[in-house]
Protein backbone atom coordinates (compact mmCIF):
# COMPACT_ATOMS: atom_id res chain seq x y z
CA UNK A 1 0.00 0.00 0.00
CA UNK A 2 1.00 3.75 -0.91
CA UNK A 3 0.47 6.76 1.13
CA UNK A 4 1.28 10.53 0.13
CA UNK A 5 0.98 12.94 3.29
CA UNK A 6 0.36 16.66 2.31
CA UNK A 7 0.91 18.99 5.48
CA UNK A 8 -0.38 22.59 5.73
CA UNK A 9 0.51 24.53 8.68
CA UNK A 10 2.82 25.32 11.33
CA UNK A 11 5.71 23.11 12.17
CA UNK A 12 4.28 21.36 14.87
CA UNK A 13 1.90 19.77 12.04
CA UNK A 14 5.36 18.96 10.08
CA UNK A 15 6.21 16.80 12.75
CA UNK A 16 3.00 14.97 13.77
CA UNK A 17 2.85 14.24 9.65
CA UNK A 18 6.25 13.12 10.37
CA UNK A 19 4.92 10.59 13.38
CA UNK A 20 2.03 9.72 10.99
CA UNK A 21 4.64 8.51 8.26
CA UNK A 22 6.98 6.93 10.87
CA UNK A 23 3.41 4.72 11.84
CA UNK A 24 2.29 3.67 8.24
CA UNK A 25 6.34 2.50 7.72
CA UNK A 26 6.27 0.33 10.66
CA UNK A 27 3.32 -1.12 9.38
CA UNK A 28 4.27 -1.50 5.59
CA UNK A 29 3.02 0.66 3.99
CA UNK A 30 5.34 2.78 1.21
CA UNK A 31 5.54 6.99 1.44
CA UNK A 32 5.34 8.40 -1.71
CA UNK A 33 6.11 11.97 -2.89
CA UNK A 34 3.41 14.70 -3.66
CA UNK A 35 1.65 13.86 -6.62
CA UNK A 36 2.86 10.28 -7.22
CA UNK A 37 0.01 8.10 -7.43
CA UNK A 38 -0.98 6.46 -3.86
CA UNK A 39 -3.77 4.59 -2.35
CA UNK A 40 -4.20 6.78 0.71
CA UNK A 41 -3.98 10.40 1.08
CA UNK A 42 -3.74 12.02 4.23
CA UNK A 43 -4.39 15.89 4.90
CA UNK A 44 -3.21 16.55 7.94
CA UNK A 45 -4.50 20.22 7.92
CA UNK A 46 -4.16 23.83 9.27
CA UNK A 47 -7.10 26.12 10.42
CA UNK A 48 -5.53 29.00 11.64
CA UNK A 49 -7.22 31.40 9.60
CA UNK A 50 -10.45 30.97 7.00
CA UNK A 51 -8.21 30.59 4.53
CA UNK A 52 -6.30 27.90 5.74
CA UNK A 53 -9.68 25.92 5.94
CA UNK A 54 -10.29 26.70 2.75
CA UNK A 55 -7.04 25.29 1.07
CA UNK A 56 -7.68 22.19 3.21
CA UNK A 57 -11.09 21.45 1.35
CA UNK A 58 -9.91 23.01 -1.93
CA UNK A 59 -6.99 20.10 -1.49
CA UNK A 60 -8.96 17.72 -0.63
CA UNK A 61 -11.49 18.00 -3.40
CA UNK A 62 -8.61 17.93 -5.77
CA UNK A 63 -7.29 15.04 -4.38
CA UNK A 64 -10.43 12.86 -4.60
CA UNK A 65 -11.35 14.00 -8.33
CA UNK A 66 -8.11 13.25 -9.55
CA UNK A 67 -7.82 9.86 -7.22
CA UNK A 68 -11.33 8.96 -6.82
CA UNK A 69 -10.43 5.11 -6.04
CA UNK A 70 -8.17 6.21 -3.10
CA UNK A 71 -8.97 6.51 0.57
CA UNK A 72 -8.82 10.19 1.18
CA UNK A 73 -8.01 11.15 5.07
CA UNK A 74 -8.76 14.53 6.92
CA UNK A 75 -6.67 14.85 10.17
CA UNK A 76 -5.30 17.49 12.43
CA UNK A 77 -6.60 20.63 13.11
CA UNK A 78 -9.73 21.54 11.26
CA UNK A 79 -11.61 18.84 12.04
CA UNK A 80 -10.46 19.56 16.04
CA UNK A 81 -11.95 23.29 15.89
CA UNK A 82 -14.88 22.86 13.75
CA UNK A 83 -15.88 19.21 13.62
CA UNK A 84 -19.50 19.19 12.39
CA UNK A 85 -18.51 21.17 9.48
CA UNK A 86 -15.68 18.41 8.73
CA UNK A 87 -17.67 16.02 9.03
CA UNK A 88 -20.34 17.38 6.07
CA UNK A 89 -16.92 17.77 4.08
CA UNK A 90 -17.77 14.34 2.12
CA UNK A 91 -14.73 14.27 0.24
CA UNK A 92 -12.78 13.04 3.41
CA UNK A 93 -13.40 9.26 3.67
CA UNK A 94 -11.69 9.37 7.16
CA UNK A 95 -12.05 12.29 9.30
CA UNK A 96 -10.20 12.29 12.94
CA UNK A 97 -9.18 15.31 14.66
CA UNK A 98 -5.35 15.71 15.97
CA UNK A 99 -6.28 14.43 19.37
CA UNK A 100 -6.85 10.84 17.96
CA UNK A 101 -4.80 10.63 14.82
CA UNK A 102 -3.03 8.32 16.57
CA UNK A 103 -5.55 6.03 15.77
CA UNK A 104 -5.60 6.10 11.96
CA UNK A 105 -3.79 3.05 11.52
CA UNK A 106 -6.51 0.93 13.18
CA UNK A 107 -9.40 3.67 11.44
CA UNK A 108 -7.68 2.93 8.15
CA UNK A 109 -7.48 -1.23 8.21
CA UNK A 110 -11.24 -0.54 9.89
CA UNK A 111 -12.18 1.01 7.10
CA UNK A 112 -10.74 -1.50 4.03
CA UNK A 113 -12.68 -4.16 5.99
CA UNK A 114 -15.74 -2.34 5.78
CA UNK A 115 -15.63 0.22 3.21
CA UNK A 116 -17.80 2.26 5.30
CA UNK A 117 -17.03 5.96 5.95
CA UNK A 118 -15.06 6.70 9.33
CA UNK A 119 -15.39 9.56 11.53
CA UNK A 120 -13.72 9.87 14.95
CA UNK A 121 -12.87 13.25 16.72
CA UNK A 122 -12.66 12.77 20.23
CA UNK A 123 -12.66 16.38 22.06
CA UNK A 124 -10.20 17.58 24.05
CA UNK A 125 -9.85 17.17 27.95
CA UNK A 126 -8.41 19.48 30.50
CA UNK A 127 -6.31 16.46 31.88
CA UNK A 128 -5.31 15.14 28.84
CA UNK A 129 -1.86 14.10 28.72
CA UNK A 130 1.12 14.82 25.95
CA UNK A 131 0.80 11.93 22.81
CA UNK A 132 4.05 11.90 20.58
CA UNK A 133 6.05 8.47 18.97
CA UNK A 134 9.87 8.55 19.36
CA UNK A 135 10.59 10.52 16.54
CA UNK A 136 13.66 9.44 14.48
CA UNK A 137 13.00 11.88 11.13
CA UNK A 138 11.63 15.06 9.37
CA UNK A 139 11.00 13.58 6.50
CA UNK A 140 12.60 16.45 3.46
CA UNK A 141 14.24 18.28 5.96
CA UNK A 142 18.00 19.23 7.11
CA UNK A 143 16.80 20.35 10.70
CA UNK A 144 15.29 18.23 12.63
CA UNK A 145 11.42 19.15 13.80
CA UNK A 146 11.12 18.12 17.69
CA UNK A 147 7.36 18.81 19.39
CA UNK A 148 7.46 18.51 22.57
CA UNK A 149 4.87 20.78 23.92
CA UNK A 150 1.32 21.02 22.26
CA UNK A 151 -2.04 22.94 23.18
CA UNK A 152 -2.75 26.62 24.60
CA UNK A 153 -4.35 28.34 27.50
CA UNK A 154 -3.74 31.64 26.59
CA UNK A 155 -7.09 32.33 24.58
CA UNK A 156 -5.76 35.41 22.63
CA UNK A 157 -8.89 37.14 21.15
CA UNK A 158 -8.09 36.13 17.66
CA UNK A 159 -7.03 33.14 17.79
CA UNK A 160 -9.27 29.23 17.52
CA UNK A 161 -6.13 27.59 18.25
CA UNK A 162 -6.93 26.45 21.63
CA UNK A 163 -10.23 24.74 20.32
CA UNK A 164 -8.08 22.85 18.17
CA UNK A 165 -5.18 22.20 20.08
CA UNK A 166 -6.53 21.69 24.07
CA UNK A 167 -5.41 22.55 26.80
CA UNK A 168 -1.40 23.18 27.19
CA UNK A 169 1.25 19.75 27.95
CA UNK A 170 4.19 18.92 27.46
CA UNK A 171 6.23 15.84 26.58
CA UNK A 172 9.01 14.40 28.83
CA UNK A 173 12.31 14.86 29.18
CA UNK A 174 13.16 11.19 29.29
CA UNK A 175 10.95 10.91 25.95
CA UNK A 176 12.88 14.42 24.69
CA UNK A 177 15.86 12.82 24.54
CA UNK A 178 15.08 9.77 23.52
CA UNK A 179 13.96 11.67 20.43
CA UNK A 180 17.02 13.59 20.57
CA UNK A 181 19.00 10.53 20.82
CA UNK A 182 17.49 9.05 17.87
CA UNK A 183 17.16 11.70 15.55
CA UNK A 184 21.76 12.07 16.18
CA UNK A 185 21.67 8.66 15.08
CA UNK A 186 19.94 9.20 11.89
CA UNK A 187 22.51 11.74 11.00
CA UNK A 188 20.49 15.27 12.16
CA UNK A 189 23.20 17.85 13.78
CA UNK A 190 20.25 20.66 14.48
CA UNK A 191 16.97 20.09 16.24
CA UNK A 192 14.30 22.97 16.33
CA UNK A 193 11.87 22.56 19.52
CA UNK A 194 8.39 23.59 18.56
CA UNK A 195 5.17 23.55 20.01
CA UNK A 196 2.19 25.36 20.10
CA UNK A 197 3.42 27.31 22.95
CA UNK A 198 6.32 26.33 23.49
CA UNK A 199 7.81 28.55 26.30
CA UNK A 200 4.86 26.79 28.15
CA UNK A 201 7.00 24.21 28.36
CA UNK A 202 6.80 22.09 31.48
CA UNK A 203 4.89 23.94 33.60
CA UNK A 204 2.72 21.20 33.68
CA UNK A 205 5.56 19.10 35.70
CA UNK A 206 5.80 22.09 37.80
CA UNK A 207 9.48 21.66 38.23
CA UNK A 208 10.78 21.11 34.45
CA UNK A 209 11.38 24.15 32.26
CA UNK A 210 12.25 24.90 28.97
CA UNK A 211 16.19 25.34 29.44
CA UNK A 212 15.92 21.52 30.83
CA UNK A 213 14.26 20.39 27.35
CA UNK A 214 17.40 22.12 25.74
CA UNK A 215 19.88 20.35 27.54
CA UNK A 216 18.49 17.11 26.82
CA UNK A 217 18.19 17.37 23.14
CA UNK A 218 21.88 18.89 23.48
CA UNK A 219 23.19 15.50 25.04
CA UNK A 220 23.89 13.41 21.68
CA UNK A 221 27.07 14.82 20.55
CA UNK A 222 25.81 14.54 17.10
CA UNK A 223 23.39 17.34 17.83
CA UNK A 224 25.55 20.60 16.97
CA UNK A 225 22.32 23.16 17.51
CA UNK A 226 18.92 23.58 19.37
CA UNK A 227 16.53 25.85 17.64
CA UNK A 228 13.47 27.14 19.36
CA UNK A 229 10.02 27.64 17.90
CA UNK A 230 8.10 30.75 18.04
CA UNK A 231 8.16 31.94 21.94
CA UNK A 232 5.72 34.38 24.22
CA UNK A 233 7.66 37.43 25.46
CA UNK A 234 5.58 36.95 29.19
CA UNK A 235 7.48 33.10 29.58
CA UNK A 236 10.88 33.84 29.64
CA UNK A 237 11.51 34.95 32.78
CA UNK A 238 14.72 36.56 34.05
CA UNK A 239 15.54 32.79 35.42
CA UNK A 240 14.90 31.15 32.58
CA UNK A 241 16.76 33.68 30.21
CA UNK A 242 19.74 32.77 32.71
CA UNK A 243 19.34 29.34 32.35
CA UNK A 244 19.43 29.09 28.90
CA UNK A 245 22.90 30.96 28.87
CA UNK A 246 23.86 28.19 30.19
CA UNK A 247 22.86 26.08 27.09
CA UNK A 248 26.01 26.20 24.91
CA UNK A 249 24.44 24.62 21.92
CA UNK A 250 21.33 26.78 21.96
CA UNK A 251 21.32 29.09 18.73
CA UNK A 252 20.91 33.03 19.88
CA UNK A 253 18.18 33.18 17.47
CA UNK A 254 14.59 34.09 19.03
CA UNK A 255 10.76 34.81 17.51
CA UNK A 256 9.25 35.90 19.98
CA UNK A 257 5.46 37.07 19.02
CA UNK A 258 5.03 40.64 18.97
CA UNK A 259 1.40 40.92 17.22
CA UNK A 260 1.28 44.76 18.24
CA UNK A 261 3.70 47.59 19.19
CA UNK A 262 0.25 49.62 20.69
CA UNK A 263 -0.86 48.42 24.10
CA UNK A 264 -4.59 49.34 23.58
CA UNK A 265 -4.53 46.56 20.99
CA UNK A 266 -2.23 44.10 22.87
CA UNK A 267 -5.27 44.16 25.36
CA UNK A 268 -8.28 44.03 23.05
CA UNK A 269 -5.85 40.95 21.40
CA UNK A 270 -5.63 39.47 24.83
CA UNK A 271 -1.97 39.02 24.86
CA UNK A 272 -0.46 39.29 28.09
CA UNK A 273 2.56 42.03 28.00
CA UNK A 274 2.83 45.29 27.38
CA UNK A 275 5.02 46.74 24.47
CA UNK A 276 7.27 48.12 27.22
CA UNK A 277 7.76 44.72 28.91
CA UNK A 278 8.49 43.24 25.59
CA UNK A 279 11.31 46.15 24.30
CA UNK A 280 12.63 45.04 27.79
CA UNK A 281 12.69 41.81 27.27
CA UNK A 282 14.56 42.22 23.50
CA UNK A 283 17.22 44.53 25.50
CA UNK A 284 17.63 41.41 28.03
CA UNK A 285 17.95 38.96 25.16
CA UNK A 286 20.57 41.00 23.47
CA UNK A 287 22.46 41.45 26.37
CA UNK A 288 22.92 37.95 27.49
CA UNK A 289 23.86 35.90 23.82
CA UNK A 290 26.16 37.10 21.41
CA UNK A 291 24.87 37.45 18.03
CA UNK A 292 21.47 37.45 19.20
CA UNK A 293 18.84 38.05 16.52
CA UNK A 294 15.33 38.82 17.35
CA UNK A 295 12.24 37.55 14.58
CA UNK A 296 8.86 38.31 15.69
CA UNK A 297 4.83 38.39 14.18
CA UNK A 298 2.83 41.29 13.74
CA UNK A 299 -0.51 41.49 13.15
CA UNK A 300 -1.80 44.66 11.18
CA UNK A 301 -5.19 46.03 10.89
CA UNK A 302 -7.28 44.20 14.13
CA UNK A 303 -10.16 45.63 14.96
CA UNK A 304 -10.69 48.91 16.18
CA UNK A 305 -7.27 49.98 15.49
CA UNK A 306 -6.81 53.28 14.77
CA UNK A 307 -4.01 55.27 12.64
CA UNK A 308 -2.22 56.44 16.39
CA UNK A 309 -1.76 52.97 17.47
CA UNK A 310 -0.68 51.49 14.19
CA UNK A 311 1.73 54.43 14.23
CA UNK A 312 2.64 53.48 18.07
CA UNK A 313 3.51 49.96 15.96
CA UNK A 314 5.34 51.43 13.85
CA UNK A 315 7.45 53.21 15.59
CA UNK A 316 8.23 50.07 18.07
CA UNK A 317 9.36 48.56 15.40
CA UNK A 318 12.17 50.89 13.73
CA UNK A 319 13.18 51.11 17.74
CA UNK A 320 13.67 47.09 17.92
CA UNK A 321 15.24 46.78 14.40
CA UNK A 322 14.00 42.97 13.87
CA UNK A 323 16.27 40.45 12.28
CA UNK A 324 12.75 39.51 10.29
CA UNK A 325 9.29 39.83 10.78
CA UNK A 326 6.49 37.98 9.53
CA UNK A 327 3.63 40.65 8.82
CA UNK A 328 -0.16 39.55 8.15
CA UNK A 329 -3.43 41.44 7.45
CA UNK A 330 -5.77 40.81 10.40
CA UNK A 331 -8.16 37.86 9.33
CA UNK A 332 -11.37 37.69 10.93
CA UNK A 333 -11.83 33.69 12.38
CA UNK A 334 -15.39 32.10 13.34
CA UNK A 335 -14.94 30.87 16.88
CA UNK A 336 -13.31 33.91 18.38
CA UNK A 337 -14.15 36.61 20.12
CA UNK A 338 -12.41 39.18 17.47
CA UNK A 339 -14.87 38.39 14.54
CA UNK A 340 -17.58 40.12 16.43
CA UNK A 341 -15.96 42.94 17.52
CA UNK A 342 -16.75 46.73 16.34
CA UNK A 343 -14.49 48.67 14.30
CA UNK A 344 -13.61 46.03 11.71
CA UNK A 345 -10.45 47.37 9.53
CA UNK A 346 -11.35 47.39 5.68
CA UNK A 347 -9.07 45.24 3.84
CA UNK A 348 -7.38 47.77 1.43
CA UNK A 349 -6.56 49.46 5.21
CA UNK A 350 -5.16 46.38 6.53
CA UNK A 351 -3.03 45.80 2.86
CA UNK A 352 -1.59 49.44 3.30
CA UNK A 353 -0.61 49.20 6.50
CA UNK A 354 1.10 45.74 6.38
CA UNK A 355 3.27 47.32 3.51
CA UNK A 356 4.10 50.31 5.30
CA UNK A 357 5.22 48.02 8.11
CA UNK A 358 7.07 45.84 6.17
CA UNK A 359 9.01 48.74 4.42
CA UNK A 360 10.59 49.48 7.73
CA UNK A 361 10.84 45.77 9.30
CA UNK A 362 12.58 45.26 5.64
CA UNK A 363 15.24 48.15 6.38
CA UNK A 364 16.04 46.77 9.82
CA UNK A 365 16.49 43.47 8.14
CA UNK A 366 18.91 44.67 5.34
CA UNK A 367 21.13 46.46 7.89
CA UNK A 368 21.41 43.28 9.81
CA UNK A 369 22.21 41.22 6.37
CA UNK A 370 25.06 44.47 5.40
CA UNK A 371 26.93 44.19 9.03
CA UNK A 372 27.81 40.77 8.19
CA UNK A 373 29.93 41.14 5.48
CA UNK A 374 33.82 39.82 6.45
CA UNK A 375 32.45 37.70 8.68
CA UNK A 376 32.94 34.42 9.23
CA UNK A 377 30.60 32.45 10.29
CA UNK A 378 29.43 28.46 10.45
CA UNK A 379 26.92 27.33 8.14
CA UNK A 380 24.28 24.20 7.84
CA UNK A 381 23.65 23.50 4.30
CA UNK A 382 20.41 22.21 2.84
CA UNK A 383 18.59 21.44 -0.65
CA UNK A 384 20.90 22.97 -3.07
CA UNK A 385 19.52 25.20 -6.01
CA UNK A 386 20.54 26.80 -9.39
CA UNK A 387 23.99 26.03 -8.52
CA UNK A 388 24.07 27.42 -5.04
CA UNK A 389 24.48 25.50 -2.02
CA UNK A 390 21.75 27.83 0.88
CA UNK A 391 22.14 27.21 4.41
CA UNK A 392 21.83 28.99 7.45
CA UNK A 393 23.83 30.17 10.73
CA UNK A 394 22.84 29.47 14.52
CA UNK A 395 21.43 33.22 14.15
CA UNK A 396 19.23 32.33 11.26
CA UNK A 397 21.82 34.66 8.85
CA UNK A 398 20.34 32.78 5.19
CA UNK A 399 23.73 31.88 3.39
CA UNK A 400 24.36 31.45 -0.20
CA UNK A 401 27.84 29.90 -1.46
CA UNK A 402 28.58 28.68 -5.19
CA UNK A 403 28.34 24.91 -6.06
CA UNK A 404 28.06 23.89 -9.26
CA UNK A 405 29.77 20.39 -8.97
CA UNK A 406 27.27 19.84 -5.81
CA UNK A 407 30.36 19.14 -3.54
CA UNK A 408 28.27 20.66 -0.22
CA UNK A 409 26.30 17.82 1.27
CA UNK A 410 23.04 19.01 2.35
CA UNK A 411 23.33 19.12 6.58
CA UNK A 412 27.39 19.51 6.39
CA UNK A 413 28.20 22.50 8.42
CA UNK A 414 31.09 24.37 6.79
CA UNK A 415 32.61 27.69 7.32
CA UNK A 416 32.03 30.47 5.30
CA UNK A 417 32.99 34.10 4.52
CA UNK A 418 29.84 36.35 3.90
CA UNK A 419 31.15 38.43 1.00
CA UNK A 420 28.08 40.74 0.06
CA UNK A 421 24.07 40.76 0.24
CA UNK A 422 21.52 39.68 -2.22
CA UNK A 423 18.00 39.73 -2.14
CA UNK A 424 17.04 37.57 0.74
CA UNK A 425 20.57 36.75 2.26
CA UNK A 426 23.75 36.77 2.06
CA UNK A 427 26.42 35.63 -0.52
CA UNK A 428 29.58 33.86 0.94
CA UNK A 429 32.58 31.98 -0.07
CA UNK A 430 34.46 28.70 1.33
CA UNK A 431 36.64 29.55 4.32
CA UNK A 432 39.72 27.49 5.44
CA UNK A 433 39.36 26.32 8.63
Amino acid sequence: MRAAIYTLGCKVNTCESSEIGEQLLAAGYQLVKKGDEADVYIVNSCTVTEESSRKTRQLLRRLKREHPGAVTVLTGCYPQAFPTEAQGFLQADIVLGNRNNRALLDTLNRFFRERERRVAILPHETDERFYGGILSSTEGHTRAFLKIQDGCNRFCSYCVIPYARGRSRSRTLAETAASAEALAANGYHEIVLVGINLSAYGRDFGDTDLADAVQAVSAPPQIRRVRLGSLEPDHLTPSLIEKLQTCEKLCPQFHISLQSGSGGVLRRMNRHYTAEEYAALVQTLRASFADCTITTDIICGFPGETEEEFAQTLDFAEKIGFEKAHIFPYSPRAGTRAAAYEGQIPQKIKEARCAQLSEICENSRRRWLSSQCGRVVEVLFETPKNGFARGYTASYLPVRVRDDAGQIQPGSLRRVRIQSVQDEGCIGEMAET
